[in-house]
């Protein structure tokens, strides 16, 4: 039978988190009234990581866990994605930096009549606590060249939390070629060329130190994702199949 909900969960050396998450994440579940399954997805670990989660495995046999060699948030979720087999797939960031009750806002009934919901930190209703300016200030730059290079109208491309409807998963995540921390900003890309509905949805998000951000190289890193994703438009990469 085909599970209602997907929970994927991109994992790089999140040893000392990873058991809270999923003892969270699993008793959230267990609670609801349809089928799901958690897809762990550990990409270059050089801790327990794995080992944790497989040890999770042994009780619940909708918990998966799959391995990448190599490290990479966006190549992560990608495989993750195309994994899953729920009718809807949300992505879950280890930290759990978004309280795991709130998935219902992302699927129905709560939420009917969409392709994409991504939770935002900025639209009306949502809610930031303990984060430090800096890094706010920083968020919102990047939202700037988000919009000017890209012409995405969204708030928040990089809240880690989204989910997207099964029949679109392949067509996104098959032409996505970024395996970096922008792998949002490209699939969002994608989906508003193709005409997809996207909805923000407001959260309470909640930092956690121990971020995986180098703020400086990611940065940079990240602009030049920027840039080649417009060269990519340019040059018919993202052209349909």
């Amino acid at each position: 039978m085909q599970p209602f909900l997907s929970i994927i969960i991109p994992a790089y050396n999140e040893e000392r988190r990873i058991s809270s998450t999923l003892e969270t994440v699993l008793s959230f579940l267990e609670k609801q009234e349809y089928d799901s399954e958690i897809i762990v997805v550990e990409n270059g670990s050089q801790d327990r990581t794995a080992e944790i989660v497989k040890a999770y495995q042994r009780g619940h046999p909708s918990l998966h866990l799959l391995h990448e060699t190599r490290a990479g948030k966006g190549l992560a979720v990608r495989r993750g994605m195309l994994a899953a087999k729920g009718s809807y797939r949300f992505i879950c960031d280890a930290d759990l930096s978004m309280p795991i009750e709130e998935v219902r806002r992302f699927i129905p009934p709560e939420l009917e009549a969409f392709d994409i919901a991504i939770a935002s930190r900025e639209v009306p209703g949502a809610a930031r606590y303990d984060e430090p300016v800096y890094r706010h200030f920083i968020g919102r730059g990047f939202n700037l060249l988000v919009r000017l290079f890209t012409g995405l109208k969204i708030q928040d491309t990089q809240c880690g939390f989204k989910c997207f409807r099964a029949e679109i998963v392949a067509e996104l995540f098959h032409q996505q070629v970024i395996d970096g921390w922008t792998f949002d900003v490209e699939v969002l890309f994608l989906a508003q060329r193709r005409g997809y509905t996207i909805v923000e949805v407001p959260v309470p998000w909640y930092f956690h130190p121990g971020s995986r951000v180098h703020i400086v190289q990611d940065t940079i890193t990240m602009f030049c994702d920027l840039i080649r994703i417009r060269l990519n438009a340019l040059r018919g990469v993202y052209a349909p199949d």
